[in-house]
């Protein structure tokens, strides 16, 4: 029997994902009832935990955007507090933001075939009662790393550090870094958009990293987007430059497959022309890997180089040996002084938020899973994680997830059928991971991850041309898929 607390569609997480799959379920599958999930107090999941300064998208917001809400602004990059309010904006103006039940933390779900539905067993943080509720579909929209905890490496002799030490994704709101002098341990995305930003106000900061990254100077604003504002409307600009700039990223990252040693050149070549020919480009800006092995780190208008050009920020790279009282030893022999060290050091990643899967009494260990059409699960029934792009803007496959769940909803309804769920053949699938990625976070945890395979529908694809096909197009029903 259902409990008081049953929805057609449960989603857990409310932000960009959680948000965006709400509003497809409301406008293509009107006649379903659905919840959110969200265990922290407010909305707008990445957009509202980091709170250090300057955090903003590396991502254009006419492909981090919603397909069904044009962005407004005309800044491509946007800074995180923009990002939050087309959220919120979003959520009430759709109303999404009415079915969200904030502090409750999906601990486990559990799927009977009996019945054709999920239990979700979920805890309120405001009373620490456990509550469940039933649903026919899951969808689980809570990204992919812990919110409760980024990577902190052990670092000798911490404790006899004098200063401050914090992580990136902690940031306090009271930290007075004025006139200090500040590193930031890390070269990612979170480091290249503190240290400009700290600069501004830091008496000096350091990016101290132990291998470069590659960094692309991205404009603020598209520049198609400048011109036809002035003659087309809004609406029509956004799916211009939409269509746009997911062409050019799809273009820039198989060029950098496929003839890596040009896109070097130009990447390299942006950095030699912001910080001279007398710049260590080398040490500083060369990783050992080609583009795209790992993502690549836009900086809006080169601000990166501009604060180093201008002294404000230093690139140190080399290894951390210890801390000393006033600051970092390196293995070079170097001291670097710091009144505050920041850890800009990773993500933790975290498969569907930690939460439980049991199937028909048998608990689920996700590295034993084959990943069906880039987001539903080999035997497990009427469950979906969005899980974004790795190499473009997360929501561009958040969208065509959530427009296939409902494709899918609609099947289901118009066939009178309860369950769906990928079989993997009795010739089983050729096993690899499913993120094909060298970055730290991802290497760290991809064994825990369910995997991929060589070939459609098992094969997880890196390209929206290839996923709007395969999911807007394509029927529902195959020879993997079934239905009960």
């Amino acid at each position: 029997m259902a409990s008081a607390n049953f929805v057609d569609v449960v989603i857990v997480g409310a932000g960009l994902s959680g948000i965006g799959s709400a509003r497809h379920l409301q406008r293509d599958c009107p006649d379903r009832t659905f919840a959110l999930l969200e265990s922290r107090e407010a909305l707008g999941g990445t957009w509202d935990l980091f709170r250090y300064p300057g955090i903003r998208s590396d991502s254009d917001m006419y492909t981090l955007g919603y397909t069904f809400k044009p962005w407004l602004e005309r800044k491509s990059l946007a800074d995180g507090p923009s990002i939050l309010r087309y959220l919120r904006e979003t959520a009430k103006e759709t109303g999404v933001d009415k079915h969200i039940h904030y502090k409750h933390k999906v601990l486990s779900a559990s799927w009977s075939s009996e019945s054709s539905t999920w239990s979700v067993s979920v805890q309120r943080s405001d009373t620490d009662d456990i509550i469940e509720f039933d649903c026919r579909f899951l969808m689980m929209c809570g990204g992919y790393y812990d919110y409760e905890q980024g990577h902190t490496p052990e670092f000798s002799g911490r404790d006899d550090f004098n200063g401050q030490v914090i992580h990136a994704q902690h940031w306090p709101e009271d930290l007075d870094y004025k006139a200090k002098k500040v590193i930031v341990i890390g070269s990612g995305a979170t480091a290249v958009t503190l240290v400009p930003e700290l600069s501004k106000q830091a008496a000096h900061t350091i990016m101290l990293q132990r291998s470069p990254t590659y960094v692309a100077s991205i404009p603020e604003e598209d520049s198609w987007s400048a011109v036809l504002h002035g003659v087309l409307p809004t609406s029509w600009v956004y799916r211009i430059v939409r269509w746009k700039r997911i062409l050019l990223q799809i273009m820039v990252f198989n060029l950098s497959r496929k003839r890596p040693q040009v896109m070097k050149k130009l990447l390299l070549g942006q950095v030699r022309e912001a910080l001279g020919d007398d710049y260590d480009i080398k040490t500083h800006f060369t990783p050992n890997y080609n583009p795209w092995d790992q993502r690549l780190c836009a900086v809006p208008e080169g601000d990166l180089f501009t604060a180093i050009a201008e002294k404000r920020a230093e690139v140190v790279t080399d290894y951390v040996d210890y801390f000393t009282p006033t600051g970092i030893r390196l293995k070079s022999g170097r001291d670097l002084e710091a009144d505050i060290v920041v850890l800009a050091t990773g993500l933790t990643m975290k498969f569907i938020g930690g939460t439980k899967l049991i199937v028909d009494g048998a608990v689920i260990e996700p590295s034993t899973l084959h990943v069906y059409r880039g987001m539903m699960l080999s035997n497990i029934p009427n469950l979906v994680q969005v899980f974004g792009y790795t190499n473009a803007s997360w929501t561009l496959k958040s969208d065509l997830t959530a427009q296939y769940v409902c494709r899918l909803l609609n099947h289901m309804r118009k066939t009178g059928t309860t369950m769906a769920v990928p079989r993997v053949a009795s010739a089983g699938v050729e096993d690899e991971p499913m993120l094909d990625f060298s970055s730290g976070y991802i290497v760290r945890a991809v064994e825990k991850f369910p995997k991929q395979g060589k070939k459609l529908p098992w094969r997880v694809y890196q390209n929206f041309i290839l996923d709007f096909i395969n999911l807007r197009l394509r029927p529902i029903a195959d020879t993997v898929l079934k239905f009960k």
